[in-house]
C-alpha cells in the first residue's frame, strides 16, 4: 500500500494499460481506466497477440533488457493469471534449415538441444518430423484474451474505476500514463507502426502442449496452442503502419508454414486472420517516456505480454519513489 494515495488516470486498455491500472490500484491509489472504445479491447494489438513469455528465444533478436524485463514479469504473470502454461517452448527446422537452428542456438541462452526422442517425448504428434531441436524450459505461454479480460477484472476488483467511450481525462488527476499504443503517435514523433498479422485455426486431428516455433530463413513461424483445439499461428513482422485486412501473399505464407509443421493443419477450419500495428521505437525497446505529470509508456513492439508487468512496477515505483529504471526510462524536461 502506498504511504500518498495518487489520482491516476491510465488511458488505453491494451496489456500495458490493464497492467498499470492493476499494479496502481492495487498499491492504494485511485486509477481511472479510460479508452475512446465502448467495448475494452477493441482496437487493442494485444487482441490478437501470440501472448508467449519467452524472453530466451526472444535473445535471438531483441537486446538485452527484454530479457531482463521478460524474466521479471514471469513470476508476475504467474501470480496474478492462473491460467499460465509453464511448459517451456520447443524450435525446431527443416533438415535443410539446420544451419538456422545453429544460429538460433548462438543467439539464445538457458536451452538443451534435443534428438528426434527426445522431441516426441515432448510433443507425440511430431514424432518423425524433425531430427534435432532446441527445448526452452523457463518459457511459459497463455490465451491473450483470457488474460485481458482476467487483468482487467483483477484491476477492477482492486478498486480501479472504468471510463469506456470516452478519451476525456478525468478532472483532478495527479498523473497521466498514456498506455495507447499506435494511437498516441501524434505524441510520440519516433513512434513508428509494425504491422503483425496472425491466424487462428482450429483442428482435434492433433494436439500440442507448448508454443512451436518452426524456423526457416525467410518464413519463421510460431504457433501457440489454445484450449478448445485453436491455434495461433504467427509470423509476420512488416514495417508498415496499414490496419487493412491480411494479403493473400501473408495468408499464404502463414497457412503454408503451419502445413510445414504438421500436414494435419492442411485439413483444420480457419477461423479468422488478422492483423493489426504494434506501436515501435527505432531500437525497439520499451519507453517510459516522462513529461511532468504524463508518462507515456508505449513502444513495446513484439514484446507486450512479455514486458508489461515489469513496466507497470517501474511505473508504480517512479511515482511513490522517483526510482529510475535507466534502460527504459526518459525523463524529458
Amino acid at each position: 500500500m502506498s504511504e500518498k494515495q495518487l489520482n491516476i488516470t491510465v488511458r488505453g486498455t491494451g496489456i500495458v494499460g490493464v497492467w498499470q491500472a492493476f499494479v496502481l490500484a492495487s498499491k492504494g491509489h485511485n486509477v481511472t481506466l479510460v479508452s475512446k472504445t465502448s467495448e475494452p479491447f477493441s482496437e487493442a494489438s494485444s487482441w490478437i497477440a501470440g501472448a508467449m513469455l519467452a524472453p530466451f528465444c526472444e535473445t535471438e533478436s531483441a537486446e538485452p533488457v527484454i530479457r531482463r524485463l521478460g524474466l521479471q514479469s514471469m513470476p508476475l504473470w504467474q501470480e496474478a493469471f492462473p491460467h499460465v502454461k509453464s511448459n517451456g517452448t520447443l524450435v525446431v527446422a527443416q533438415p535443410r534449415d539446420t544451419s538456422e537452428l545453429k544460429r538460433f542456438a548462438r543467439q539464445t541462452s538457458d536451452h538443451a538441444t534435443l534428438d528426434a526422442a527426445q522431441i516426441e517425448d515432448l510433443e507425440p504428434d511430431l514424432a518423425g518430423r524433425f531430427r534435432t531441436g532446441l527445448f526452452f524450459a523457463g518459457e511459459a505461454h497463455l490465451q491473450p484474451r483470457w488474460a485481458l479480460t482476467h487483468i482487467l477484472q483483477k484491476a477492477m476488483d482492486a478498486g480501479a474505476q472504468t471510463k469506456f467511450g470516452s478519451s476525456d481525462v478525468p478532472a483532478g488527476s495527479d498523473y497521466v500514463i498514456d498506455c495507447r499504443g499506435i494511437a498516441a503517435k501524434d505524441q510520440l514523433a519516433n513512434l513508428r507502426g509494425v504491422r503483425g498479422e496472425m491466424a487462428i485455426i482450429r483442428t482435434s486431428e492433433i494436439s500440442f502442449s507448448r508454443p512451436i516455433r518452426l524456423l526457416h530463413p525467410r518464413f519463421p513461424l510460431y504457433m501457440v496452442p489454445w484450449p478448445e483445439n485453436y491455434f495461433m499461428i504467427g509470423a509476420t513482422v512488416i514495417e508498415s503502419d496499414d490496419t487493412g485486412p491480411v494479403s493473400v501473399r501473408s495468408g499464404l505464407e502463414l497457412l503454408g508454414s503451419a502445413y510445414g509443421l504438421h500436414s494435419a493443419f492442411g485439413e483444420a477450419e480457419i477461423v479468422k486472420l488478422s492483423a493489426n500495428i504494434r506501436p515501435a521505437f527505432p531500437d525497439n525497446i520499451p519507453k517510459i517516456i516522462v513529461r511532468d505529470k504524463v508518462l507515456h509508456v508505449n513502444g513495446l513492439y513484439r514484446h507486450g505480454f512479455l514486458t508489461s508487468p515489469a513496466l507497470a512496477h517501474c511505473v508504480a515505483n517512479y511515482l511513490e519513489t522517483k526510482a529510475l529504471d535507466e534502460e527504459v526510462f526518459v525523463v524529458e524536461h
